[in-house]
């Protein structure tokens, strides 16, 4: 697969929870993401927006809090017109940005930005929700793989 987030060249980095030591790197976990990001993920205001064709639209801080769960690191921001701040994740040198491509060529500046913290965006509970429909999908989905990659392990025994 081609990548086009932010980062994606050097997104190395490994999980820092082992429940989620399935998850090699930041790459393979947009990938999986692919398969969870939803019109439900989406901030409501950017709804009317969101496709499937631009499933990263207004995914940008319950995925990198989740992302931050699963590699640990710290979530920073990037303001945006209207005072929004779109969020991002560094784990020691490696920096990227799972959903950047919603910005299409756009170019964002990744340093000096503010470090972003949970309690104060998950004071929104509908975001706080949605971070936890997007944790609980992705969970399912790895318990899904799981069960397929053992069942063919399984046959070729």
């Amino acid at each position: 697969m081609k990548y086009k987030f932010y980062g994606w060249e050097q997104a190395d980095a490994v999980p820092a929870d082992n429940r989620y030591q399935s998850i090699a790197n930041p790459r393979q976990l947009y990938d999986l993401l692919t398969e969870v990001w939803c019109e439900y993920t989406c901030a409501p205001r950017l709804r009317d927006g969101w496709s499937p064709e631009n499933r990263t639209l207004g995914q940008c801080s319950i995925t990198a809090f989740l992302a931050q769960d699963i590699f640990g690191g710290k979530v920073y921001g990037i303001l945006r017109p209207g005072g929004n701040y779109h969020c991002y994740n560094v784990v020691g040198d490696c920096v990227f940005d799972l959903t950047s491509e919603q910005f299409g060529e756009e170019k964002l500046d990744y340093t000096d930005n503010p470090e972003q913290f949970r309690e104060t965006h998950f004071a929104k509970t509908e975001k706080l929700e949605r971070y936890q429909y997007l944790k609980k999908e992705l969970e399912k989905l790895l318990v899904s793989k799981a069960s397929c990659d053992m069942g063919i392990n399984l046959d070729m025994e």
